[in-house]
This record gives C-alpha cells, structure tokens and sequence, in this order.
C-alpha cells in the first residue's frame, strides 16, 4: 500500500510469530507503516528500504486496510504499536522473555514499566531508557544506547522515537543482538504510561483516530494531518479504486470474448 509492502497478519498471528521465533533464538524487526510513513517512504528511497528491510511489516492505519479492500487483497485488519506493547509484554510474560523499553521524555518509559508490569504478572522488564533528543548523531551518548541494551540483553526491545528515528536505531542495533525482536512502537511507550490519551477504540475503528490526536494536537500535528497525510491517503484510496474498477472492466470484456 502506498508503495511499500504489508504482510497480512492479524495482531495474534504477529504475536504469534514473534514468540515462535524467539524460542528459536531468531531476532528480527517489527515496523508498522501509516499514511504518514507511506508518504514519508514515497519521498525517500532509503526509508522504504528500512521498512523493507524488516522482517514484518504491519498496517497501522485504517485507510492502507481500505485499499487493501478495494484492491482485492485484503489485510485482515489495523495492527498498531500502540496495541503490540501489550500483546506482545503479554507473551513474553507468559514466557519468561526479558523486554526493554527506549524512549520518551524522562519518566515515561519509568511509568509505562510499571504499567505494563501491573497489567501481566511475572513480566520482567530488563531495563529503560529515554535518551536526549538528538542522541543518535552524539557517538558517544549513541555508544551509552547500545552498551545499555547489550548489558541488559532482553528479548523483546520496544523503540518509541517515531519514525524513522527509532527504526534507523533498530538498525544500528539489531547486530548487537541477533536474538532479540525491535519493535518501532511510535508513541507506544507514552500511551501504555497515560502520560499521552489514546483516540478511544471505536475512532481507531473508523479511521478517525488521526482527528483525537489532531484535536489534542493541533499545533504539531495539523500541517502533517491535513496538508500531507490527507491527500496522499485520497490518492491511495482513489488509485486503489481506479485500479479494481479497471480491472473489473478487463473481467468483463474477457468473459464477452470467452
């Protein structure tokens, strides 16, 4: 969708397969595009090369699911960061599998820890970490990331920087432990603290959770919402459109000749 390919995966069978591959002792990286990071990966070469890059690539957004829809292929549904955090601490929990946490302002990873901690009994959390803003071109706060990480040598590694920050530090990572799952989470980590109030589930259903956040907002998020994501999304949809019609046309005249 948007130029850049999904795997069609329910929330369940991500979890699934993450949990398989850990008890093998198989690492890999989880990024989940949306309308933003569609366009973002349409602009620029490289950043479609880093979604491609991972090993699982889900929908977070309703309207690369709609297209899906259109276009004949449809994913089964919208698998967002915000919701792997707490499917996948789940599992790990259930496993015995150490999580680690990366990101957000001083105190957010602290306070999401101990929420997710309450929410799945015996989850072990390995440690956290909020690096400053502008750490990955400082080598040696870069250098504080990774000897952190590898000292705490965890299983599961959710990454909330946004993309592609926190999915080009994936990458610079993975090498350091080729066992581990990176999950690019987003605002994840803040919403899992309640330091930052997630669209309720009925707007994320509808595609409408772009406007809850818009709404609360609106300084930082209306250019991107309304001048870049909302055109791109249209020529998404449209071009989806376009494309079952003409193909439904090219059907047709095939069974007339038939």
């Amino acid at each position: 969708m948007g130029g850049v390919l999904l795997d069609p995966l329910t929330e369940a069978q991500v979890v699934a397969r993450v949990m398989a591959a850990a008890e093998r002792g198989a690492g890999g990286h989880i990024v989940t595009p949306n309308v933003d990071i569609c366009r973002a990966a349409a602009r620029d070469p490289s950043l479609r090369a880093l979604i491609d890059a991972a090993e699982l690539a889900v929908a977070d957004g309703m309207p690369l699911v709609w297209a899906s829809r259109l276009l004949g292929r449809p994913l089964p549904e919208r698998v967002t960061g915000a919701d792997l955090i707490w499917s996948l601490t789940g599992a790990a929990a259930a496993r015995g599998l150490p999580v680690y946490l990366i990101g957000g302002p001083p105190g957010v990873a602290v306070a999401a820890r101990d929420t997710l901690c309450e929410r799945h009994q015996g989850l072990v959390v390995a440690g956290v970490h909020a690096p400053p803003y502008g750490f990955e071109t400082d080598p040696a706060a870069l250098a504080e990331v990774r000897e952190r990480l590898v000292a705490a040598r965890p299983s599961l590694v959710f990454v909330g920087l946004g993309f592609p920050r926190q999915d080009r530090l994936i990458a610079e990572l993975r090498a350091d432990l080729p066992g581990a799952w990176f999950v690019g989470c987003g605002a994840a980590i803040a919403f899992a603290a309640g330091s930052v109030r997630r669209a309720p589930g009925w707007m994320g259903d509808h595609g409408l959770e772009w406007l809850y956040r818009l709404i609360s907002e609106p300084k930082r998020l209306a250019r991107r919402y309304l001048v870049d994501d909302l055109p791109f999304a249209f020529r998404i949809l449209s071009g989806a459109l376009l494309r079952r019609v003409f193909r439904a046309r090219v059907l047709r005249r095939v069974r007339r000749k038939g």
